[in-house]
């Protein structure tokens, strides 16, 4: 600090007409005072942290810039492998990382991660504040995801929570579900016929197909966003949409450089927010052209039928004075909040649940034994089925815990210092619940990396249905900031892992004798899941459905 105060009083008195004795004296002046202020400043810092409880464990930061070049230069390792890499070298459950100007807090304590989001929700309620990348997404408006707290935050969550997540709303949009589970019936069965009674079927593909086709005929009453076609499958629009809100999500959930570094963000130098804007510009495409014609529609009282969708429902909310409670910024951000927070989850859980059956041949046995006890191979599968098929269910809360799409929730920041089991979480951390971290805690769960449904149906747990009240693993979150969906997510995750079961019998391509899953530390399958299936039910049954469709 002295030298470069010296070297900034000679910049100032280089060219002065002020003795030499005096430049000196000043110097020396400016000096001791600073020197003085220096030690007061680092006392008062060393007494105050004498008495305060210590921060998690975690790296020493460096000056400046935290710890952010060793995770920059993690070139092995992805950010999130990193980030538990050092809470492995720590040994804790719970550890604290300074990246430049943020404290990043990762958890994977199912007892520490309630008390952040029960006992202590209101502290961590809020999200970090505005960044680009979220002011990109939501055009100045705010979203119920990515959006600190506020009045305007409160409004949105309100509506999605009492207007369109409501059980009278979920169970109303019932037929809309049901029929497209009839629908990826039929056109995995067209398959099949094309290809003389059995077809390779690209599992990833069809599951995100479905969980598209629910959110456009709930939200829209709508399959296609063009030209459909006879099968039932998808056009290249519903995959180039899919894709898109499966890019935002992964974008919302990354590490960007520019988060912790701003002077950065107009290089974009990761490419980050090029990406994100790519993927925005794809949803607003396909979405934003059909939300404002149905608003002026609305505006201009030519929606007779009333409410047919989620849309409407958004539309035609007023507020205490008759006028429309929602502008039409508004009703797009939540059209997008609801996409963002239905497409992942479902299609990713089962897509894994269908490799790790394949994988334990007697596993799936036991599924499918489950279906034709419960249901039989008279009639399809139904919503109301799905409590009493407690394999199946205990199948999925398995593949929620061992396979998360993301391996961080988004992150909860703290609304002022706090100390938690015994540690200082300053104001502005950014807490993290991995969810990788929590599912595989081998403190919690005996043998973390073995798919083994049965231990959900040992200890009693599938009676709570894919949620998971406790935190031991992370399907829906809670507090505040949980998921208001629970509901809608467990209906479209059970009836498609139980369509596709009961329907079709599923093997191995010819010349695979095992499924090729990932590293232990990996999350994801690095190609699509491809399957060989074969109707197992009457063929009459997929004919009547085939029919309906026509």
């Amino acid at each position: 600090m002295e030298v470069a105060l010296i070297f900034i009083t000679q910049l100032i008195y280089q060219n002065s007409p002020i003795p030499i004795t005096s430049k000196i004296l000043i110097s020396f002046l400016l000096m001791a005072f600073t020197s003085i202020l220096f030690f007061q400043c680092y006392n008062r810092i060393r007494k105050h942290s004498n008495l305060q409880p210590p921060l998690p464990p975690g790296p020493k930061p460096w000056p400046l810039v935290g710890y952010l070049p060793a995770m920059l230069s993690s070139n092995n390792f992805s950010t999130h492998q990193w980030i538990h890499s050092i809470m492995k070298q720590f040994n804790t459950e719970i550890a604290s990382i300074h990246l430049k100007n943020k404290c990043i807090i990762p958890v994977i304590s199912p007892e520490l991660a309630l008390e952040f989001l029960q006992a202590y929700d209101s502290v961590f309620g809020s999200r970090s504040s505005i960044s680009d990348d979220v002011d990109m997404l939501t055009r100045g408006s705010v979203s119920t995801i990515l959006s600190p707290t506020g009045p305007q935050w409160r409004k949105m969550k309100r509506i999605l929570t009492s207007e369109i997540l409501n059980p009278s709303t979920i169970h109303r949009m019932l037929g809309q579900r049901t029929s497209e589970a009839d629908t990826l019936l039929c056109y995995i069965f067209n398959q099949t016929c094309k290809n003389g009674g059995g077809a390779v079927i690209n599992v990833r593909s069809i599951t995100q197909h479905y969980c598209g086709n629910i959110l456009r005929r709930m939200l829209f009453n709508r399959r296609y966003y063009g030209k459909r076609r006879e099968d039932g499958g998808p056009t290249f629009e519903e995959e180039e949409h899919n894709q898109a809100l499966l890019t935002v999500v992964r974008c919302v959930n990354a590490f960007s450089i520019s988060d912790f570094i701003p002077c950065l963000k107009p290089f974009d130098l990761d490419g980050h927010s090029k990406i994100l804007k790519n993927a925005l510009n794809v949803l607003r495409k396909y979405d934003e052209p059909i939300i404002e014609k149905r608003v002026q529609q609305w505006r201009n009282d030519k929606k007779i039928k009333g409410a047919e969708d989620i849309l409407d429902i958004l539309i035609s909310l007023k507020d205490d004075n008759g006028n429309f409670l929602l502008s039409i910024e508004e009703i797009k951000i939540l059209i997008i909040d609801i996409q963002l927070a239905t497409v992942d989850n479902p299609s990713n859980a089962v897509e894994w649940a269908m490799a790790e059956l394949l994988d334990q041949p007697k596993v799936l046995e036991k599924a499918v034994e489950e279906l034709d006890k419960v249901v039989g191979r008279e009639r399809l599968v139904q919503e109301s089925d799905i409590l009493k098929l407690k394999y199946l269910t205990a199948c999925v809360r398995e593949s929620f815990r061992l396979h998360p799409f993301s391996p961080f929730n988004v992150a909860h920041v703290s609304n002022y210092d706090i100390v938690i089991a015994g540690y200082f979480i300053p104001k502005g951390s950014e807490v993290l619940l991995s969810r990788s971290g929590l599912g595989r805690n081998p403190r919690i769960w005996e043998d973390p990396m073995k798919f083994d449904p049965e231990r959900h149906l040992k200890d009693g747990t599938v009676e709570l249905g894919i949620s998971e009240p406790t935190l031991r693993f992370i399907t829906f979150t809670r507090g505040r900031r949980g998921c208001p969906g629970s509901s809608l997510g467990t209906s479209i995750t059970m009836m498609l892992f139980a369509r596709l079961l009961q329907g079709f019998s599923w093997t191995l391509l010819p010349k695979f004798t095992k499924i090729d899953l990932p590293q232990p530390n990996e999350l994801s399958l690095s190609k699509p899941l491809h399957l060989h299936a074969k109707p197992r039910l009457s063929h009459d049954m997929y004919q009547g459905f085939i029919d309906q469709q026509t």
